[in-house]
């Protein structure tokens, strides 16, 4: 080995020391997402490795105008998909050392088109005859116990829609979503937006991040994230060995940072035996193997790793640099492409399989070209056939199709009895391919360091593998100490596996999911930034009378500033799967509740504040608690309608009132709120009674009474009369006056044609009642007077005793 990269390898270790294992995986789907800046577009890695031997290699000439016009051609050739032709012409560009990896990047992309994304990747190898005893005893046993079928029965809510595993110490967010702590926690600066639907959420940006220099002097940091108590001792109840493994995993990457990658490989062995199924411990201590340089446990794990999740990108691209460092260069080719079709933004995959395409095309000794252009055909072959077979083996079934494509594709290394076993676990109960895109629009880029020591890595690990497969060398047996230390215990039986991962519905306790204020089964669940759940009727009220939340007295007053409760998407879905009949006899109770309050001639909601009118609008200030629980319940039945009285000392309130009618609620920071409203009907009271600290009413609804004839006409007369009267005295205040009258009740309205139309009368007889200048007591006789002829007469008198006076 040269001395560049013996020196490198050296640095290795140090390099991944710091790479945080379980960051949230880069998902296929994330360029599609508008989820910030691509974490990979700002920073490069360090100088990659070289493809060749040092003393072997030559520096490109000097691009000459012939060969720019071959590069383009062979570009338009990659890009038509007429790859054959491409290759030949890169081949000779090669040959005229005029090919660098850089410019393999139209080929790349159009190679890793071949592999849409969605789709189930390439069958993985068997183990070969080098395959340390490690990895190769425990094949056939852990082959069978994490199989993509396990890992589906646990419940999918159950996993974190950032990184895919286990959820640990769940944290559930403004809009709705929950993620592991962790994940959160290491989200940039930048990334201010749920991972899932894209909304801004200043929470996730944690105090941490003013060690790492993410807020300016003087800038308030926004407070820790709080662990959502509800459902963490839930998933600890139900799930004690995924919950355990979870903190091993935890433990093992802290102890991985600190550079005691023998002692996480330990953590991450008991997190294994604990959580078969968890594709991230296998992803994982895939690292850590790869950084002990036990690459065929590293690849072992990978594989695993690949089969629980066809769709990880972190997993594949660990697979990729294990084969490339053992050796296996098309197959290694192979993982990247599939990394690039997976995350077409990454840049590291991009260049490994620029580089490995590069190594084939370029010859160990010179005139040696055209040995290594049947290898890239070949490599071609069956990537080409393997695209007409790959959704089909996602739909009908992985191990149907197994010995399908070993048969038709001879290039393609035969699957062992354990893996098309595992492939068979894939099948038995069918994934659509429908369901594995939506995981990839789950996942986000986060860490772009973690990225970048991965591509180091690889690109380090490449030039050895490629020293080995010109060399034609055996794999180099692994140093008997490490391989002791590495040794992985025996995994579960597969029964223990499932008893671990299947729900226990014996324990599921529905007292485990009930609201701590009214002592009932959750019914849109809300969890508060400080970690509480409530039911979302709870917290409101609660919320009326103290903006704090109601168990640890922790400060609410921005989630009632900004009234966006969001249901807690996790929490009901739990219950609805799980609980089916207990919320059953919830909803039919709420809904009861909710009829009983639409009620409009029983119970009627009653504010005891001034004198209202049909027709006439009614702005109110609502700042009571109790009356900021009746104006939403009268929003939430979708009557949007209250009754509203006078005050009586001995009765409480007025015997006759008017119904309103909400038409808009501007709510403030504080909880106070302005309602507009307008008169609707008159009622006459006749049974007081009080809800929840509010007045309600058994009313009944009164009219005026028709007259026909010589009183119809009468009636006539005198309505154009008192209305003339009416126009004349308005007219006569002082303008100042009546701007006032202006701005609150509005313009004085015109002249029924027909007074009796309105079962409650004219709207101008009550717009008159409201301006003028009568005590509420006063008023109070016309709202109860059945007779149109009365109540114009008295108005009238009203009119001329007023006249009088200004005179």
């Amino acid at each position: 080995m040269d001395s560049l990269q013996t020196g490198q390898m050296l640095s290795l270790s140090a390099e991944l020391g710091s790479n945080n294992l379980d960051l949230a995986e880069p998902a296929a789907s994330v360029a599609r997402v508008d989820t910030g800046p691509h974490p990979e577009a700002a920073t490069e890695g360090p100088a990659p490795v070289p493809t060749r031997e040092p003393e072997l290699e030559q520096p490109p000439r000097a691009s000459t105008p012939e060969c720019k016009v071959l590069l383009s051609q062979a570009d338009a050739l990659a890009s038509g998909a007429r790859l054959r032709e491409a290759f030949e012409v890169y081949r000779q560009l090669s040959e005229r050392q005029q090919l660098v990896a850089e410019q393999l990047e139209q080929l790349v992309r159009c190679l890793a088109e071949n592999v849409p994304q969605g789709e189930a990747p390439a069958p993985a190898p068997a183990p070969v005859d080098g395959s340390s005893a490690a990895s190769c005893a425990l094949v056939e046993e852990e082959a069978g116990v994490a199989t993509a079928a396990e890992a589906t029965e646990v419940w999918d809510g159950f996993k974190c829609r950032k990184c895919h595993g286990f959820l640990s110490d769940p944290v559930s967010l403004s809009c709705g979503h929950t993620f592991c702590k962790l994940c959160l926690e290491r989200g940039r600066a930048a990334d201010r937006r749920c991972a899932l639907c894209g909304v801004k959420l200043s929470a996730l940006m944690v105090a941490t991040g003013r060690a790492r220099g993410t807020w300016r002097a003087g800038q308030q940091a926004p407070p820790p994230l709080r662990v959502n108590v509800v459902l963490s001792g839930l998933l600890g109840k139900l799930f004690p060995g995924p919950a355990r493994a979870s903190q091993l995993r935890h433990e093992g990457n802290r102890l991985y940072r600190e550079r005691q990658v023998e002692a996480a490989l330990l953590k991450y062995n008991e997190a294994v035996r604990l959580a078969p199924n968890d594709h991230l411990l296998y992803s994982n201590r895939s690292q850590i193997y790869f950084t002990l340089e036990s690459h065929e446990d590293a690849l072992h794990d990978a594989e695993i790793a690949c089969k629980l999740r066809p769709m990880g990108f972190k997993a594949h691209f660990r697979k990729a640099q294990a084969l490339a460092t053992l050796g296996k260069v098309e197959e290694a080719l192979r993982e990247f492409l599939y990394c690039v079709s997976l995350d077409g933004k990454n840049k590291r995959a991009r260049s490994e399989a620029q580089r490995l395409l590069l190594s084939l095309f370029s010859p160990s000794v010179p005139g040696d070209s055209q040995e290594h252009s049947p290898d890239i055909l070949k490599l071609l072959a069956p990537h080409l056939r393997l695209k007409e077979h790959v959704k089909s083996m996602a739909t009908e079934g992985t191990s149907h199709n197994l010995s399908k494509l070993s048969q038709e594709n001879p290039e393609l290394p035969h699957c062992s009895r354990q893996e098309e076993t595992a492939a068979r676990g894939n099948c038995s109960s069918p994934m659509k391919p429908a369901k594995v895109k939506g995981e990839g629009h789950q996942g986000n880029i986060k860490d772009k360091k973690g990225e970048e020591e991965k591509g180091d890595a690889a690109s380090i690990k490449t030039g050895k593998c490629q020293e080995k497969k010109r060399k034609h060398c055996q794999v180099e047996p692994q140093d008997q100490e490490v391989s002791n230390k590495a040794s992985k215990p025996d995994p579960p039986a597969d029964l223990g596996a499932k008893t671990a991962l299947s729900v226990p519905l014996a324990s599921f306790d529905a007292s485990d999911l009930e609201c701590s204020l009214c002592m009932r089964l959750f019914y849109e669940p809300v969890t508060t930034p400080c970690g509480h759940t409530f039911c979302l009727k709870c917290l409101e009220r609660c919320l009326d009378h103290n903006a704090k939340c109601p168990l640890c007295k922790d400060g609410l007053s921005q989630c009632l500033a900004s009234r966006k409760y969001s249901k807690n998407i996790i929490m009901e879905e739990l219950i609805a799967k799980f609980l089916p009949e207990e919320l059953k006899e919830r909803k039919k109770l709420y809904e009861e509740e909710m009829e009983e309050l639409s009620n409009l001639n029983k119970n009627v909601p009653i504010f005891v504040c001034t004198m209202a009118y049909p027709t006439v609008p009614c702005p109110l200030h609502i700042f009571e608690p109790c009356y900021r629980l009746m104006i939403r319940r009268c929003i939430e039945t979708g009557t949007r309608q209250f009754g509203m009285c006078l005050g009586d000392p001995v009765k409480g309130f007025a015997e006759y009132g008017c119904i309103l009618e909400i038409r808009n609620v501007q709510f403030f920071a504080d909880g106070r709120s302005v309602v507009d409203s307008i008169g609707k009907r008159r009622f006459k009271v006749l049974h007081q009674g009080q809800r929840d600290g509010y007045n309600t009413a058994d009313i009944e609804y009164i009219e005026d009474q028709k007259v026909q004839g010589e009183d119809c006409a009468e009636l006539m007369g005198l309505h154009n009369c008192v209305y003339e009267q009416a126009s004349s005295w308005f007219h006569s205040l002082k303008s100042s006056l009546k701007n006032r009258i202006l701005n609150h009740f509005g313009p004085m309205p015109e002249k029924d044609v027909d007074p009796q139309i309105n079962p409650n009368g004219p709207a101008w007889c009550w717009w008159t009642l409201a301006v003028l200048p009568l005590e509420s007591r006063a008023q109070l006789p016309f709202l109860a007077m059945k007779s149109l002829k009365d109540r114009l007469n008295g108005i009238r008198r009203v009119l001329a005793f007023i006249s009088r006076n200004q005179n």
